[in-house]
């Protein structure tokens, strides 16, 4: 019977429907320790014999790949791969798919609420309600709002219809822009800088590249209209950390929401704990409707390409 290795979080803590069709399929599901990110040392006792995996965000590293006596695929119950050492799955052989759009919708909604919540300053008004305070901010409508994606897949396309409908206008860049893409009248691309200088909220959904400069440095944060929000539900490396703080700081950056981490859970870092960040513990994905497509489409990649079969649901790795 071939051997499965389970790793994601929501999986290992609670597995559900979505792993009763391997089983169902004859193979032998190895679970890491539940709700948790399992660490090198645990993934390198876990994965030999088991000729798939469904990973997780944990780092898959060449250590790890040297462990992986018998794997062939390696299916992400999301899109990100960065975690994912490449260069050293293509030296074992070893295909690596995603679930290519399966939960866009709900990553882009977390990314809407996070841009509702800075403009109107909900977390605070709620800190100081629950501590016995009326405390009353102004703040924005997201229609009076122009916002700035970076990174136009799946997510970003999401994010520009919703805040389309806003009546917010709508600025886009990718690496590789679509010019078919016009889900709104207020929208336009522009290169990065010109959309950062532009913005009053820049919303990241792009990836990021292991040992890259982050996308949002000093230097770009200072091009921000003064006040601007910035929202991050794709990657922490994306924004220069230090910077940032000095931003939030000086007033240059007005908030800053994340729902992602260098380390998770991070502890109480300055950043967290700094009253202009909104944070929440990886949740964009983490929807009931979200996690059970994306636990379909990583599902069927398994069975489909340890089948051999030509079609599997989701997208390739470069």
């Amino acid at each position: 019977m071939s051997r499965i290795l389970v790793t994601p979080r929501s999986l290992t803590a609670s597995p559900g429907d979505g792993l009763a069709e391997l089983e169902a399929a004859g193979f032998e599901l190895v679970l890491s320790p539940p709700g948790r990110q399992p660490s090198e040392d645990e993934l390198m006792q876990l994965v030999p014999g088991c000729t798939g995996w469904l990973a997780g965000v944990e780092p898959i590293t060449p250590r790890v790949f040297a462990a992986a006596d018998k794997l062939r695929v390696i299916s992400r119950n999301g899109t990100g791969i960065d975690s994912i050492d490449l260069a050293a799955a293509k030296r074992r052989g070893v295909r690596v798919m995603t679930a290519a759009g399966a939960n866009a919708r709900s990553v882009a909604e977390l990314a809407v609420a996070f841009m509702l919540m800075g403009l109107r300053h909900i977390p605070e008004s709620t800190a100081a309600m629950k501590g016995g305070a009326w405390r009353r901010r102004e703040g924005h409508e997201l229609a009076g709002a122009t916002v700035g994606i970076v990174g136009c897949g799946a997510v970003g396309r999401a994010v520009a219809r919703i805040v389309g409908a806003f009546s917010a206008a709508v600025m886009a860049y990718d690496v590789a822009p679509d010019p078919s893409f016009r889900p709104s009248g207020d929208f336009a691309w522009r290169d990065l800088d010109s959309l950062v200088a532009e913005s009053s909220i820049v919303s990241l959904h792009c990836p990021a590249e292991p040992g890259e400069a982050p996308l949002l440095d000093a230097r770009r944060l200072a091009r921000l209209p003064r006040g601007a929000g910035i929202v991050n539900t794709a990657r922490a490396s994306l924004v220069d950390e230090k910077a940032l703080l000095a931003a939030l700081d000086d007033g240059g950056v007005g908030w800053y929401a994340t729902d992602v981490f260098d380390v998770e859970p991070p502890g109480l870092t300055p950043l967290i704990a700094h009253p202009g960040v909104i944070a929440t513990p990886h949740i964009g994905a983490f929807t009931a409707e979200g996690g059970r497509e994306a636990v379909r489409v990583a599902v069927a990649n398994l069975i489909a390409c340890l089948a051999d079969s030509k079609s599997p649901a989701g997208a390739e790795a470069p």
